[in-house]
Formats: structure tokens, sequence, C-alpha cells
């Protein structure tokens, strides 16, 4: 069956007006990048608020034993603070899609919507495309949005010791535009697995939640200074993540046929 980016997009808007109408679902959206937001901003007011406490400089000494005496430790604990908290910044992009297509499919089978959608002629391309935009596109504006925002913040709240906007930066820059939707299309793509093989959304949540858990492990490295961060490291993280895209697609595809889920879940 041909590709029609027509019913792509005619579920793409089903599941999207869906969305609207789940409240609780937009509410925990919203709670993760809150969260992203205000804590490195909180970080970052603490060392400009005593940028020349003694604590500050042995913290530094910690991760750069080779730290000039005249340099100012608050200023490169500012710098390694927003390098790590990227690491967990795209934890937002991958979770938020979970969220929504988690929904998306298990959803539809506990409210016995998914029958009418596959008695329908939309292919499992179409199906996948339609569906993986609905979790994808509010994912990234949330995170555009919250990078905007963490921006604002972190310059206003650094600005009486830098003098200088300090955000966007070429790491963060890089990452949010170019990782963030891999790294969004990652978590969709797990979430439409494990949502087609469980019957609770509540369930394929939980599963495909644990896939986050080695990012925050990699910014725990990184927190306890055993990897460097840089857009290098970045970089090869998301030439991983784009090869486990395109593995989840074809393995989406597959899995969402028609025949395959009347089979299973008739």
């Amino acid at each position: 069956m041909a590709f029609r980016p027509r019913r792509a997009l005619a579920v793409f808007w089903k599941d999207s007006l869906d969305l609207r109408k789940n409240v609780g679902l937009l509410l925990s959206m919203a709670v993760l990048p809150l969260v992203m937001v205000t804590v490195p901003i909180g970080v970052v007011w603490t060392y400009v608020r005593q940028p020349d406490h003694s604590d500050l400089r042995t913290v530094a000494l910690f991760y750069d034993p080779t730290l000039p005496l005249g340099a100012s430790a608050a200023r490169f604990l500012i710098d390694k603070s927003l390098t790590d908290w990227f690491g967990m910044f795209l934890v937002m992009p991958v979770f938020i899609p979970i969220l929504i297509a988690s929904q998306s499919v298990a959803g539809e089978k506990e409210r016995r919507t998914l029958e009418p959608l596959l008695a329908s002629p939309v292919s499992a391309a179409e199906l996948v495309a339609g569906k993986s935009l609905a979790a994808l596109v509010p994912a990234v504006m949330m995170t555009w949005f919250a990078f905007a925002l963490f921006c604002v913040g972190v310059d206003w709240v650094a600005w009486p010791l830098v003098g200088a906007p300090l955000m966007p930066n070429a790491l963060w820059g890089f990452g949010v535009f170019v990782l963030a939707p891999l790294f969004a299309f990652f978590g969709n793509g797990v979430a439409v697995l494990i949502s087609a093989r469980v019957s609770e959304a509540r369930m394929a949540q939980q599963l495909s939640a644990l896939v986050v858990l080695p990012l925050v492990g990699l910014v725990g490295g990184q927190v306890a200074g055993v990897l460097k961060a840089g857009l290098g490291y970045y970089a090869i993280q998301g030439a991983v993540v784009l090869v486990l895209d395109l593995v989840l697609l074809g393995a989406s595809i597959r899995l969402l046929d028609r025949e395959r889920l009347v089979s299973r879940w008739g």
C-alpha cells in the first residue's frame, strides 16, 4: 500500500485532539519542563550569591586541580553546571513522547477506540507516522520553549557575576535543535513498541520510562568527574541515537501492522 501523507496527517490530527482533551496528561507534561528550567537557575543563583565562598574553590579544584589561583571558582562551577545539566535536559524530549505515545497506542486499546482506526484504510507506516508526529511535535515544541525560558533565566541571574550572556552557547544550541528531536523520536519509538505489546497505558509508560535511566547514569558520571561532556561527547550520543531511531522506526511499522494488532488484541 502506497504511503499517503493525508491519511498520516488525519491520524496526527485525531491524536492531537485527544491530547487536548486529556487535562491530566497535559499537567503531567508540564511538570518536567518546569523542573528542568527552575533547578539549574537556582543552582546558578546560589553560585552568584556567594561567589567568593571558600567551599566553591574546594569543589572546583576537585573537578580541575589545575584551576589557576586567580580564576573565579563560581564562574567555573557555573559553566560546569550548565554543561552537566544539559544531559539531564535531554531527559525531557525523551520522557514527554513516552507519556503521549503510551496513551496514543495502549490508551486506545483501553478506550476501545483502536478498532475503528484499524478498520480504516490507513497503512502501518501511515499509522506510525501520524501517531509519532502527535507525540513528537508537542515534545519538541515544549523543549524549545523550556530552553528559551532557561536561557533568559540563567542569563538574568548570572549577569551580576558574569556581565555577559552565558546562554545559548554552541553546546546547548546543537543539543536542543539537533539532539532533542532525535531523543524525542527515540522515546516515542520505545513507547510505541511497548504500547503495542501491553494492554494498559500506565504499564506502557512505566516500562518505557526505564530508558531514561541510562541518561541519568551518564549525568551521574559527569557530576562524579568520571565523564567529561562536550560537543564531541554529545555528537557521539546523537549518532548512536540516530541509529536506534531507524531501528525503532522499522520495528514499529512491522509491529503496528493491522493484521498483527487484530490477531494480538482481537
